[in-house]
C-alpha cells in the first residue's frame, strides 16, 4: 500500500516543517510577554533570533519541499473524497506552499531593513553569519523605513493566514481520520 502515502522524503519534510512553523508561532507569542516578565524578558532578544533562524531554516526547507513535490507525485486522494473536499484540499496545500515561503521572504526583507541591522549581524542558531539583503541595507533611512514597515505588516497579515490555513488543513485531516479514510497513514502516523 506504499502508493496511498507520500514518499519518506516528503513525510520528513512536511513534518520537519510542521515543526518550524508551529516552533515559530509560539515564540511570537512568548516573547511579547517579556516586556512585562521579569523571567522572560532577559530572553527576548533570543528568541527573536532563533525565530529568525527557524524562518530561514523552513524556507530551506520549503525550497526542497517544493522541488521533491515537482519531481514526485503525491499519492490520490481517496476516491470516497467529494468533488468540493479534493478542491478545497489543493486551496489549503498551495496556500500552505505559499506561506511557508511568504512567511520567511517578508521576515527576512523587514529584518534586512531593520535600522541597526548592520551592528546587529544575524547569526543562524547562533552560530554562522547568515547575510542580509545588502540592496536593502543600503537604501536610504526613510526609504528603508517603508520597507521595514510594509513588510512587517505583510508579515503580520500572512500570519493571520497561516493561522487559518493550518487550521483548515488540520480539521481537514482529522475529520477524514475520523471517518476511517486513514488520512493520518499517508503522511507517516500510523501503519
Amino acid at each position: 500500500m506504499q502508493g496511498e502515502r507520500y514518499t519518506r522524503t516528503a513525510i520528513w519534510l512536511h513534518w520537519l516543517v510542521a515543526i518550524g512553523v508551529i516552533a515559530n508561532i509560539a515564540l511570537a507569542w512568548i516573547w511579547p510577554l517579556g516586556d512585562s516578565h521579569p523571567t522572560i524578558g532577559e530572553y527576548v532578544r533570543p528568541m527573536i533570533d532563533t525565530h529568525k533562524s527557524i524562518g530561514l531554516t523552513v524556507l530551506g526547507l520549503a525550497i526542497l519541499r517544493l522541488l521533491w513535490r515537482i519531481g514526485h507525485r503525491p499519492p490520490a486522494f481517496p476516491p470516497s473524497y467529494q468533488p468540493w473536499e479534493r478542491t478545497l484540499a489543493h486551496i489549503v496545500h498551495w496556500g500552505l506552499y505559499f506561506v511557508i515561503f511568504a512567511m520567511p521572504i517578508t521576515g527576512y526583507v523587514m529584518d534586512s531593513a531593520y535600522e541597526h541591522a548592520a551592528a546587529t549581524p544575524l547569526h543562524l542558531f547562533g552560530t554562522i553569519e547568515f547575510p542580509r539583503l545588502g540592496f536593502v541595507m543600503n537604501l536610504p533611512p526613510d526609504s528603508k523605513k517603508w520597507v521595514h514597515d510594509t513588510f512587517g505588516e505583510a508579515h503580520e497579515l500572512i500570519a493571520k493566514l497561516v493561522y487559518a490555513l493550518v487550521v483548515l488543513h488540520l480539521a481537514g485531516a482529522l475529520k477524514h481520520q475520523f471517518q476511517g479514510q486513514r488520512e493520518l497513514r499517508r503522511m507517516g502516523i500510523g501503519r
